[in-house]
């Protein structure tokens, strides 16, 4: 772990705020179809980047809550690098988002609903704890209720 993350202050009632704001964008997400999934990045406790999932309207297997963030986030920045950036998601990162979080140089993932058939923050697998340049602090089950209640409801109306 780096200095800047030892360092860290966390603000419970910030992350809850935080996912509160991304359950929201969730919820967006379900009123067109897609995946409930919601969204934030912030940087200086500001939000800098709010997205939810797009991939069937995108037709982009690639269109996930974070990936979306991630691209808007670093549009802002002078470069790719997120140093600093914090990222809030109301489901835990698949493989291809935990993936590009790392790269990403995201400080801190804050999750809400654990993942049990895709999770790779500690579910399934945890792939931040593989060897990599850059660590990533991880803080999981941020409104867990609300949100994972807020998927169940969506893939039963599927079924």
């Amino acid at each position: 772990m780096n200095n800047n993350t030892e360092k860290l202050k966390i603000d419970r009632e910030l992350d809850k705020q935080i996912m509160g704001r991304a359950l929201a964008l969730a919820k967006k997400a379900d009123a067109i179809g897609e995946v409930p999934v919601g969204c934030i990045i912030i940087e200086d406790n500001k939000v800098i980047a709010a997205e939810y999932n797009r991939r069937e309207i995108d037709q982009d297997a690639t269109a996930h809550a974070e990936i979306l963030a991630l691209r808007a986030a670093g549009k802002l920045k002078p470069s790719w690098r997120l140093d600093g950036c914090d990222l809030y998601v109301t489901l835990e990162p698949c493989l291809m988002c935990a993936g590009a979080i790392i790269q990403a140089r995201i400080r801190r993932l804050i999750f809400g609903a654990p993942d049990p058939k895709g999770g790779m923050a500690g579910s399934v697998y945890n792939v931040f704890d593989l060897p990599s340049n850059h660590q990533v602090m991880i803080t999981g089950s941020v409104l867990q209720e609300e949100c994972s209640e807020h998927l169940k409801d969506f893939f039963k109306r599927r079924r």
